[in-house]
């Protein structure tokens, strides 16, 4: 049997119909002649194939390759190489670089410059401390010792021609801190009050006064070390009829300044800066002039003289003192002086308290001798240890100014901080007040610590 050309087979009843892949025989067919090798099974339905995501439908392009099932985010490859500058553009762009300026790629080939060129990096790292200077976060306040450090710098480098002394530069390096101090405060911080505080025997009394008040009393003082070297002495200018070279003029602190208070006509204001400005610059260049010519001279205060270098210092030390009470009235941060300078200081006073010690004897506010020696031999002291930057320890003869200070003489010990010594030094803290390490002769302790407070004036 063949099939002919419309694919139905020729011996095929009219009725016979073709539906989908099987022959189904016609209604008219008969029972005998259904054959059973020709029936076939229809085919599962086919589902259809499902839409696939914009995101996989790229991916299923054919030009797309695969991805290793190894690869993560982590294992990207590096992006491109640094962009190779020239050396002018990578310098231009240092200033940006310090403040963070730079995109990426910059920034890269920058730090990538930086290991290879020693001049760029010196001059990274300024730009970056300079930018660091910007934080608002920080204390605008200049070091107080930035002056010193930078003289220092530059006298290393080149020694001025004529040096200023050693003795007298911790009255020049406090002068031009109290300099600066005076500078930052405002016109209305010249009449802020201020409380001067010292001790008159065995009780602690104060002066009230302002800012402008307090430069004043430096000035009057000043002008002793003014007198002694052949200047003029400022307190001549408030005394109508006085010489400028200071003749008849009182020489004890406390009756220079009173005299310079009452003689002002009006309170005095800022204008006080300039004129002990130029006083203390003019002292300074004169003794550093007159070199070895002026340390014989001597500096009168009325009871009592002290060699030029000491006078230079106690000055210093005053300085030093009334800047801290000026700092405390205008609320300002102030630091102590150089641990150099301020063991010149101690060493002062170390030295003046026999005679201080002496003279309370006298008027009968420290007890009795115990042992007296001659001059120049080792007697009954005390051992002072002054702690801290500035310290050192030094031996006190308690029985007589004359007598040498001797460790193997000790019978008493007193360990302080050196700024707290010098504090009470000045009158600011009560000798029973000092914080104080004590061990030995309980009345010779009292005695050293009174003593010092007695160098304390107005």
């Amino acid at each position: 049997m063949t099939d002919d050309a419309d694919g139905r087979d020729e011996g095929d009843g009219p009725d016979e119909e073709v539906r989908g892949a099987r022959r189904i025989p016609g209604p008219r067919a008969a029972a005998d002649d259904f054959d059973p090798d020709r029936l076939v099974m229809p085919a599962p339905p086919v589902p259809p194939a499902p839409v696939p995501a914009e995101s996989e439908a790229e991916s299923a392009l054919p030009d797309s390759e695969p991805v290793p099932e190894h690869a993560r985010p982590d294992d990207e490859p590096p992006g491109p190489p640094a962009p190779v500058l020239p050396h002018r553009v990578l310098k231009a762009l240092l200033g940006a670089w310090a403040l963070t300026a730079c995109s990426a790629e910059e920034s890269e080939a920058v730090e990538a410059h930086l290991t290879e060129c020693a001049p760029c990096a010196d001059e990274a790292l300024r730009l970056r401390d300079a930018v660091g200077l910007l934080h608002t976060d920080r204390s605008l306040d200049l070091d107080p010792m930035l002056r010193s450090r930078v003289l220092d710098t530059c006298l290393s480098r080149r020694p001025a021609k004529i040096p200023v002394p050693q003795w007298a530069a911790p009255y020049d390096a406090e002068t031009a801190r109290l300099d600066a101090l005076l500078r930052d405060i405002g016109d209305s911080e010249w009449h802020a009050p201020v409380r001067l505080k010292w001790f008159e025997g065995e009780r602690a009394v104060n002066r009230k006064t302002t800012v402008a008040g307090v430069i004043g009393h430096l000035m009057t003082v000043d002008g002793l070390v003014s007198s002694a070297l052949g200047l003029d002495d400022p307190l001549a200018e408030s005394v109508p009829g006085a010489s400028r070279r200071g003749s008849g003029l009182p020489l004890a602190p406390t009756s220079r300044t009173e005299t310079y208070w009452s003689a002002a006509r009006r309170p005095p204001t800022r204008s006080i800066r300039e004129p002990w400005r130029d006083q203390s610059h003019t002292l300074i260049r004169t003794v550093s002039f007159a070199g070895r010519g002026v340390s014989e001279l001597s500096v009168s205060y009325g009871d009592f003289a002290l060699p030029l270098q000491d006078a230079m210092l106690d000055r210093a030390f005053e300085c030093w003192m009334h800047a801290g009470d000026i700092a405390e009235a205008v609320d300002y941060p102030y630091e102590p002086p150089s641990g150099a300078h301020l063991h010149r200081m101690i060493d002062l006073a170390a030295r003046l308290l026999p005679a201080a010690l002496a003279e309370r004897r006298r008027a009968g506010l420290a007890g009795p001798a115990r042992r007296l020696v001659t001059a120049g031999s080792p007697g009954r002291s005390l051992h002072l240890e002054v702690e801290g930057s500035g310290g050192g320890n030094w031996y006190i003869p308690l029985d007589s100014p004359a007598a040498l200070g001797s460790p193997d003489h000790a019978v008493a010990q007193v360990a302080l901080d050196g700024v707290e010594f010098c504090q009470v030094m000045a009158g600011h803290v009560a000798p029973a007040e000092a914080a104080a390490g004590q061990r030995g002769d309980r009345e010779a302790i009292r005695d050293v610590l009174f003593a010092a407070a007695s160098l304390s004036r107005l």
